[in-house]
């Protein structure tokens, strides 16, 4: 609103324009108009802060004028007080359904004129005020979520960052077991997004951040740096005794990632890990390593895992195996089905299996 405020007092009695002007206060920059022509010629050079606007008037009646007034970007909030002689609700309804913000009725008493206006205009400035303080408070807010997302996008680079080199240390172990970290994240996203595709376990895919989850997942062999090269790096197959500290890879990786988790704030990416890391050696039927889970009592994840992990064991190439084909891998873990493998999702497997 401006330093001073501007009134316009539109009316076609001359009278009635010199009352108005003389019942106002010099606080205000008052505007004498005789036609609501004329009112929008000048506003094309002055908006005004408040309209005095006589319903009766010819070419224009105030209802027209207010209609245009209302119908304009520029104009529709400028407060409109109706004067006029007509003492009828009918016409009140009518201008107030139009966008008036209130009616006096003429000959106007000056004192109540002055009341009047200076009401509308002390709520005209609050509402401009109150609508200024909302803007500022969606301008901070965008800017405080554009801080967050920014705050937030740097944090999860950090985490990517941190699992990455973690696979890598994993994989200058052991080229094999680098190289079956990226087979198995792509075979776990294959294995999601068919989930996605047939509706299953909804609930709980919904409670993932998938992104996180595939990437946590080049974690789930980080155990592997605790075996030695002499069982790790062997070009043949493994002795029951060294296969027994082969299969600690998994209690090794979770205490790796639980000494992360001790210097690191609760972080979902690192819990992830530890589960797929936990329980991808688990079996359905009991028989898996390290802690023999039946059933579901295998997370979901630690399961999805177990799919992707067997499958690219089979089809890679190993110093003590072949690789066997994709059609003879697919039979293998169809036939783990209820005892290897989760059954909804060995079937899962059965209908995506051409996208591994």
């Amino acid at each position: 609103m401006n330093p001073r405020p501007i009134i316009m007092i539109v009316d076609d009695n001359v009278t009635n324009l010199k009352i108005g002007k003389n019942a106002l206060p010099n606080t205000y920059d008052v505007f004498t108009i005789p036609s609501a022509a004329k009112m929008f010629d000048l506003m094309a050079r002055k908006k005004p802060d408040l309209i005095l606007l006589d319903v009766d008037m010819p070419d224009m009646d105030g209802f027209e004028a207010l209609k245009i007034l209302r119908s304009k970007l520029e104009t529709k909030d400028i407060p409109v007080i109706f004067l006029t002689a007509l003492d009828h609700p009918d016409h009140e309804l009518k201008g107030l359904g139009l966008g008036a913000i209130d009616y006096i009725t003429k000959p106007f008493q000056p004192a109540l004129l002055r009341k009047r206006v200076e009401v509308h205009l002390t709520l005209s400035l609050q509402k401009l005020t109150l609508e200024s303080q909302r803007l500022e408070l969606e301008n901070y807010n965008q800017n405080l979520r554009q801080m967050v997302d920014e705050k937030t996008s740097k944090v999860l680079e950090l985490q990517i960052a941190i699992l990455k080199t973690m696979a890598d240390l994993v994989e200058s172990r052991d080229l094999i077991t680098g190289e079956h970290m990226e087979q198995t994240q792509k075979g776990l996203g294959v294995m999601i997004e068919g989930l996605v595709d047939l509706g299953l376990f909804r609930e709980e895919l919904q409670s993932w951040n998938i992104d996180l989850l595939l990437e946590s997942s080049l974690l789930h062999d980080v155990g592997k740096i605790a075996i030695s090269d002499s069982i790790l790096k062997k070009p043949a197959p493994l002795t029951a005794l060294e296969f027994e500290e082969m299969k600690k890879h998994t209690i090794y990786g979770v205490k790796i990632i639980e000494k992360i988790q001790a210097y690191a704030s609760e972080s979902d990416f690192l819990q992830y890990a530890k589960i797929m890391a936990g329980t991808h050696h688990e079996k359905w039927d009991g028989s898996g390593y390290p802690d023999g889970l039946i059933g579901e009592d295998i997370p979901l994840k630690g399961r999805l895992m177990a799919i992707a992990d067997v499958y690219d064991a089979l089809v890679a190439v190993r110093p003590y195996k072949k690789a066997f084909s994709k059609t003879k891998a697919i039979e293998i873990i169809i036939s783990g089905r209820g005892t290897h493998f989760d059954p909804v999702l060995t079937d899962v497997f059965q209908q995506v299996c051409d996208k591994f």
